[in-house]
């Protein structure tokens, strides 16, 4: 990585370092390969980082090995705005006296080891347009300076320890683009400052913690969402069609797995929504059959998670007028139909109809797939040659052929 770094030579030809107005260095950016763990830079952040007083840009992404606390340097580089510290092994806290870094523009130290509270003097980074924080062992709650930072488009706070409700600040943050705070221990409701962020808000993903309440309603009127995701919280009540205004748009990717509500039926505007890619509305409580849903004809499904409902039928039409579809899940309903009857797309990689109705024999075409699970069905015959374990067919009538026991002759 860092064989042109060479004493003697023009730093400024060095990879990874951009010059401007001579020999000054107003960037560094070293990067090593996301999932590699042999990336040879080592050690921690070098203090003599504090010399290059013109650097405007720090960009240290995916070094597996680069660790140590967050770098004292930065804060005596006073034309820094952009620190991109990502994907590596930095630890400790974050400093409380963060805040000093006032000229920052964008802050990401996602997909480190940082503990313990978001320091509140995170609020004086008042030109903040990014604030990125996930993947971390953060503890605490949100500080509720962050209503301070009226630039802001992305807040992602995603994959960390942060517990309590979510502050209710967001009337004041219009620009936001991306809210995401999966994977905490955030309790209490959806807080209705966030139906402010209607206009331009396409990102809000608020997927397993431990948020209670009603679905609200507002959640209908926003206009650029692309993703919403409310997956694996404890949302109760009765949803007749929630969002019905969403038919208007349409978003992209819709998460509403593993809640307490009861849906009764795939949502109206669902089925005319025009583009949307991935579905996911596993135990939802649909109890429908499936022939009746006939989506847009110009759905673009990717993925289709209905697992863990009771929806009835055969998915045989709707598989069949697909050939973009790339997972199909609907373990634990009571689908049936003959499996051999199914259209085995070309970009068809996933498939789980585990624990349903399904009968007649396993097709040649389950080679193609790379995950299938057709556990406990009612399906029979010999398996053709098979990648899958013997799990993916265990519970079966009749099947027989390796991975299970031979058939009989």
């Amino acid at each position: 990585m860092l064989a042109s770094w060479k004493k003697g030579t023009d730093c400024c030809k060095w990879l990874g370092v951009t010059c401007l107005s001579g020999d000054r260095v107003t960037a560094l950016s070293l990067s090593g390969q996301p999932n590699n763990l042999t990336t040879t830079l080592t050690g921690t952040i070098s203090p003599s980082l504090s010399k290059l007083k013109y650097l405007d840009g720090l960009y240290l992404q995916d070094l597996k090995n680069l660790g140590g606390p967050f770098p004292d340097s930065l804060f005596t580089l006073p034309k820094l705005l952009f620190v991109y510290i990502e994907n590596n092994k930095l630890s400790g806290p974050i400093p409380t006296n963060i805040g000093n870094l006032i000229q920052l523009e964008a802050l990401s130290l996602q997909g480190n080891q940082f503990s313990g509270p978001i320091p509140s003097s995170i609020a004086e980074l008042t030109q903040l347009t990014q604030l990125k924080l996930g993947g971390n062992r953060l503890t605490g709650t949100i500080p509720l300076g962050i209503q301070r930072l009226k630039n802001l488009t992305l807040l992602h706070l995603e994959r960390n320890q942060l517990s309590g409700p979510i502050p209710d600040l967001f009337s004041g943050l219009s620009n936001l683009r991306s809210i995401t705070l999966s994977n905490n221990n955030f309790t209490g409701t959806i807080p209705g400052s966030i139906s402010a962020l209607a206009p331009k808000l396409a990102y809000l993903e608020l997927g397993r913690n431990s948020l209670t309440g009603k679905i609200p309603d507002f959640l209908g009127k926003f206009r650029a969402l692309d993703t919403l995701d409310l997956s694996w919280n404890h949302f109760s009540g009765t949803l007749v069609d929630p969002f019905p205004e969403l038919h208007v748009r349409g978003i992209e990717s819709l998460d509403l797995s593993y809640n307490e509500f009861h849906l009764g039926r795939i949502p109206e505007w669902v089925t005319t929504s025009p583009i949307i890619y991935s579905l996911k509305l596993a135990k939802c409580g649909i109890k429908m059959k499936l022939d009746e849903w006939k989506p847009a004809e110009t759905y673009f499904y990717d993925y289709i998670d209905l697992s863990e409902n009771q929806i009835t039928g055969s998915p045989v039409t709707l598989l069949n007028r697909t050939d973009y579809l790339v997972g199909f899940y609907a373990s634990g309903n009571k689908l049936k139909f003959n499996l051999e009857s199914m259209r085995f797309v070309k970009s068809l990689k996933h498939l789980d109809l585990s624990r349903n109705l399904v009968y007649g024999k396993v097709p040649k075409a389950i080679s193609g797939l790379s995950e299938l699970n057709v556990s406990y069905n009612h399906l029979c015959g010999q398996l053709p040659s098979t990648k899958f374990p013997a799990t993916a067919f265990a519970g079966n009538d009749c099947l027989c052929g390796s991975p299970l026991p031979k058939c009989k002759a």
